[in-house]
């Protein structure tokens, strides 16, 4: 059963649906909304922030009290067109608390200023740049909600296909990887989710796209082939348009042996973990994704010792028969 803070919650979508009714907000303000939004769910108590240029990215690093496990780089939301490090610094504080990981947001280029592919460029070299400051990828995770749930599948895909060393696994957090809105829950669940629609996804799609293909398999993951691709863990909830882009992404994801994990989360919003400081059911994804990214870092690292073993091992042998 639902928690009393999930109807609070969506009383609070209906003000603002409200407040906002008759009026076409600019682009500028519907940027600071979001940031206002992340700002009034974050909880940062024994948070360090420190703001970063990843190689001509702006980022930040956000991480709590003793995390030292890993890294995790953070893609937002936001439709490619709006969200930043200040709206999703909740998001990520909340991700270090539960992974026990240092987490780097990213400010990548947002449309219609800057169109695709710049968004994937920004967060692959913000990946890059992890990498070239200490970061082992076995000991990190890629991960982003709604927009950066593609951007996380993509970043992935641009690493494998650049030959760079791939993270330990991804985690994508109510996932858009459709820029077409061919999915059934898209008219289906219009009815029940109360922050997005296909035509609000379409006019984001036409900003961050223009005139380009809607099924470039970084834009739109759902047509990429992601054969070699590590882990991932898919978070959905059943009030979503976006239920049935994360049930295809991870379809695909099965189809090419690729190892996924799907969670479906009943009458959850779209990027509920966003609400964890005051949504009980955030609370319980934001410990979902920690330990699936404790899981897989520690199964990474475990391979890595036993290759390394091996390898220990081998060199012996080959001195021992000289």
């Amino acid at each position: 059963m639902a928690s009393p803070q999930l109807k609070d919650l969506y009383e609070l979508f209906a003000e603002r649906a409200a407040a906002a009714a008759g009026s076409t907000p600019t682009l500028e303000q519907r940027r600071e909304s979001i940031n206002l939004l992340g700002q009034r769910f974050e909880s940062l108590d024994g948070t360090r922030t420190e703001a970063v240029n990843a190689d001509g990215v702006p980022a930040e690093w956000v991480s709590a009290q003793g995390a030292d496990n890993g890294t995790v780089l953070y893609l937002h939301g936001g439709g490619y067109v709006i969200g930043s490090v200040i709206s999703h610094r909740g998001m990520a504080a909340n991700l270090s608390r539960s992974s026990g990981c240092r987490v780097l947001t990213v400010d990548y280029r947002l449309a219609p200023e800057h169109k695709h592919p710049a968004q994937v460029e920004d967060a692959q070299t913000a990946y890059r740049w992890m990498l070239k400051h200490g970061a082992d990828p076995s000991t990190t995770i890629v991960a982003g909600d709604s927009a950066g749930g593609g951007l996380t599948v993509a970043t992935l895909l641009s690493a494998r296909d650049a030959g760079d060393p791939l993270p330990a696994a991804g985690v994508c957090i109510s996932p858009w990887v459709d820029m077409e809105g061919m999915g059934e829950s898209m008219n289906t669940k219009a009815g029940v989710d109360p922050t997005v629609s296909k035509a609000g996804l379409l006019d984001m799609a036409a900003h961050f796209l223009g005139d380009g293909d809607r099924r470039d398999p970084l834009a739109a993951p759902l047509y990429a082939d992601l054969a070699g691709l590590p882990p991932l863990l898919i978070i959905v909830g059943t009030a979503e348009v976006l239920l049935d882009d994360a049930v295809r992404l991870h379809e695909k994801a099965e189809t090419a042996s690729v190892s996924s994990r799907l969670k479906i989360w009943e009458d959850m919003v779209h990027i509920w973990p966003w609400f964890a400081p005051f949504l009980p059911e955030g609370q319980q994804a934001m410990k979902q994704m920690g330990d699936f990214i404790k899981e897989q870092i520690c199964a990474a690292s475990f391979w890595k010792e036993s290759v390394a073993i091996k390898h220990t091992t081998s060199g012996i042998g080959q001195r021992t028969r000289r």
